[in-house]
């Protein structure tokens, strides 16, 4: 697994060892970051942003949008194993961008506005739309943000019309457009 492009292009990142994290892979990255670069819904959506990766494992989705020019990255993540992955490729990438909290994305603390959300949980578990309603209320959430919603590719993220969406291989990728006033 390696970042896609971007300043660390061609980065081998680490993937924490056995089944329980499901990184996404370089194939569906490359298509999702395609779109976030030109898509005309997308315009600005990576430069400068505040990135939430919820679900993190690896790290591989906010660390390539900070490979090409986000500001900011915050990994929400539960298990050890995956912490500690994504600390060692933090470390590897010598970013002082990035911050790590040890948290449940269904029940997180509260947090800072992010302009580009990523949600990438367990397929078929139904936890996009309590994850989402939950960073919304914690206010990780910022008015206007792109939402990029990974789920299984027969699996809907029920979160009302999306912008764009995409099925590669057994994942579909849902985009949508944040409509709520952020919760401060």
């Amino acid at each position: 697994m390696r970042i896609v492009a971007g300043r660390w292009r061609g980065h081998t990142l680490v993937a924490p060892p056995g089944t329980a994290t499901r990184p996404t892979s370089e194939r569906m990255r490359q298509a999702i970051f395609d779109r976030l670069a030109h898509a005309p819904w997308a315009e600005g959506a990576l430069r400068d942003a505040t990135v939430l990766d919820a679900f993190a494992g690896s790290g591989a989705m906010g660390l390539e949008a900070l490979s090409r020019g986000a500001a900011h990255a915050w990994f929400m993540e539960t298990d050890s194993a995956a912490r500690q992955a994504l600390a060692a490729n933090i470390r590897a990438l010598r970013t002082d961008y990035a911050t790590i909290i040890a948290a449940d994305a269904t029940h997180p603390p509260r947090g800072a506005a992010c302009t580009l959300v990523f949600l990438d949980p367990p397929y078929g578990k139904g936890m996009i739309g309590p994850a989402l309603a939950a960073l919304r209320a914690a206010g990780w959430i910022g008015a206007n943000a792109l939402l990029v919603c990974e789920t299984g590719r027969d699996e809907e993220p029920g979160l009302g019309p999306p912008i764009a969406a995409a099925v590669h291989g057994a994942a579909r990728v849902t985009f949508l457009r944040e409509t709520a006033a952020p919760n401060r």
